[in-house]
């Protein structure tokens, strides 16, 4: 997972979106973020995903229509999200949601720009 100093704050509403194509959460800041299930397979904190080192993360690629088919408290930190494809390895972490919540336009134009250079497709 990337690092970054961690916030503190909680989510006080976690909510999948139509057809478990988003994540809804609401921070007890009373700041709202909805994030697309494709960004959240492919943002995932796993090691399928990001590797176990620099330079080790691996491009998710042909999960347009993936979809969160169920959330799993781990603790009281982080959730586990159930993909559509049979991902489920990855433990997202408040202030790991927090901050796709916070980037998700630089990271969904970062992933499309990542996607044409290798010539695939979402």
């Amino acid at each position: 997972m990337t690092s970054h100093p961690p916030t503190g704050h909680w989510p006080t509403e976690l909510r999948l979106g139509s057809n478990g194509k988003g994540l809804k959460i609401v921070l007890d800041t009373g700041e709202e973020f909805e994030i697309s299930a494709e960004l959240l397979r492919f943002e995932s904190p796993s090691a399928e995903v990001k590797g176990h080192g620099p330079g080790q993360e691996k491009l998710v690629f042909g999960k347009a229509d993936v979809s969160i088919t169920n959330l799993e408290p781990v603790g009281t930190y982080a959730i586990r999200l159930i993909f559509s494809d049979g991902h489920s390895t990855g433990i997202f972490t408040w202030d790991y949601l927090e901050k796709l919540g916070r980037q998700s336009d630089q990271l969904w134009q970062a992933y499309l720009n990542k996607l044409e250079t290798a010539g695939l497709s979402r």
